[in-house]
């Protein structure tokens, strides 16, 4: 049964400014030593010492949300999609190729850094817990920044393969600007790789107390890794990835039934896709490299399993298994709910090329879908984001006359440095926190985690699973901005 809903249209989307947001952002959840060229000025240093305590430099990355521990899965993956934006649609960015550069290096940095020792993998700096329990600006941080690593004897396959992942995948984007470093991050790839695939595990086993239920791993991590295979294949073209794609796609085939925030939620793997599961990405990845080598086999997995995510996505299709509320944002259960509107239309978006190229229709039942289906189904959802919905406000900061002012984000909330110097402690910042002011400093670019099912958004700072920003909702975005600058109407 077709799923109704209605469109708001506006008579255009400025598309460039977006996009040109959308990587701002990233500055403003950065960790470490700012450069002069920091845009978002009432961010300062912070975190200056992660690592020190053990005698290694951890310096730098990003804070993944609206708090100030730095989660290298989720981080890891914002830069594989970063670069993944970049790879795809980076000569369709003009002068914000450069920044969407900046953007993944302030996160590969810290990789090769965090990858540094050999026989461990930084997984995690800083203490959530007691991160949680403070409203604090990241300049102020005095709760701990212990760091934790997965190992050969206490392993996580999921970090270390999504590391491996991020690492190959900016190899690709550097390989035109910079081959030195190009080359640098597809050695460290490699080696990470293969430190997550001879040592298996999850870091749920390994760091589970830190790390859950904050990013708990619940897909196991075997897409992980074949998704690191699958990024370095296209970075080497060597055979050996190839195999190891191939050959654990069966690991990928399950059914998941998972509980989630009290919903039962059952879907086959191939629907999946986002910080946690890759297995739509791994299919939507993997199909383009068959239909450009022209070796497509209706045995292989990878393009009819890449075929049934998108009808799992499509309103009108029979196989429809998420949601969409009356405006039209699509939903899944479970955490921020743009994330799941960005990433899944990053696929769709990126499918509908490689079929364009391959002259391929996807059938699901009796319904046809051809590429520009695919296009104007992402479209959709980045004009919502954008506006075309029925409050008629943007869900990002700064874009439009109309976003969200009390973002769940503890930097953007309490007064800046420059505003207040002296030291704002732990439960300093509580009040800030429960104001009913507008934060006082715009984290432009951020988009937060978005309406409710009835698209209605309260704007409220403790609502975090509405109200909170993170890396792993802008990074897909910024690809998605990016052709519909250069393709701005249908």
């Amino acid at each position: 049964m077709m799923a109704m809903f209605a469109v708001m249209r506006v008579a255009s989307h400025d598309y460039g400014d977006a996009l040109s947001k959308s990587i701002l952002f990233f500055e403003g959840q950065r960790s470490g030593k700012l450069p002069s060229t920091q845009r978002i000025t009432w961010r300062k240093d912070s975190a200056l010492n992660d690592g020190h305590q053990i005698g290694v430099d951890l310096v730098g990355g990003y804070y993944d949300a609206g708090d100030n521990v730095k989660f290298n899965f989720p981080m890891a993956f914002s830069t594989t999609m970063l670069a993944w934006s970049v790879t795809e649609f980076g000569k369709f960015m003009g002068p914000d190729q450069q920044r969407a550069l900046e953007a993944i290096q302030w996160a590969t940095d810290y990789f090769l850094k965090a990858t540094s020792i050999p026989g461990f993998v930084f997984a995690l700096v800083g203490d959530p817990y007691a991160d949680h329990s403070c409203w604090e600006r990241p300049e102020d941080m005095d709760t701990p920044r212990t760091p934790y690593a997965v190992s050969k004897t206490f392993p996580g396959s999921e970090v270390s393969g999504e590391i491996a992942a991020a690492l190959a995948a900016a190899s690709i984007v550097f390989r035109p600007k910079n081959l030195g470093y190009s080359a640098r991050l597809l050695k460290r790839a490699k080696m990470i790789f293969y430190f997550a695939d001879t040592y298996r595990g999850s870091y749920n086993v390994s760091l589970g107390q830190w790390v859950c239920p904050f990013y708990c791993d619940f897909s196991g991590y075997e897409d992980e890794l074949v998704w690191g295979a699958a990024w370095l294949y296209r970075a080497t073209k060597a055979p050996n990835y190839w195999n190891y794609v191939v050959d654990n796609a069966k690991h990928l085939s399950k059914i998941l039934v998972r509980n989630i925030d009290g919903v039962t939620y059952s879907g086959g793997s191939f629907a999946e896709f986002g910080w946690d599961a890759k297995h739509a990405g791994i299919n939507v990845l993997v199909s383009q490299l068959l239909l450009r080598s022209s070796t497509t086999n209706l045995l292989d997995p990878f393009i009819p399993n890449a075929d049934k995510f998108v009808c799992t996505v499509l309103p009108e299709s029979p196989n429809l298994s998420v949601s969409y509320s009356p405006g039209g944002l699509l939903f899944k259960p479970g955490g921020s709910n743009m994330q799941h509107t960005t990433t899944l239309s990053f696929l769709l978006l990126v499918y509908s090329l490689y079929l364009n190229q391959a002259n391929k229709l996807i059938y699901c039942g009796n319904v046809v879908a051809n590429s520009s289906r695919l296009v104007e189904m992402a479209r959709s959802q980045v004009d919502y984001i954008l506006g075309s919905n029925p409050l008629n406000m943007s869900y990002m900061v700064g874009y439009g006359q109309k976003y969200p002012q009390r973002i769940h984000h503890r930097g953007s909330s309490l007064p800046s440095i420059d505003q207040i110097p002296e030291h704002i402690d732990c439960q300093g910042g509580s009040a800030y926190f429960n104001s009913d002011k507008p934060n006082p400093n715009l984290l432009i670019g951020a988009v937060v985690g978005g309406p409710d099912m009835e698209d209605s958004y309260a704007d409220s700072r403790a609502d975090f699973v509405h109200s909170e920003p993170t890396t792993y909702i802008n990074a897909p975005l910024v690809g998605l901005l990016a052709y519909f600058r250069s393709h701005p109407s249908s």
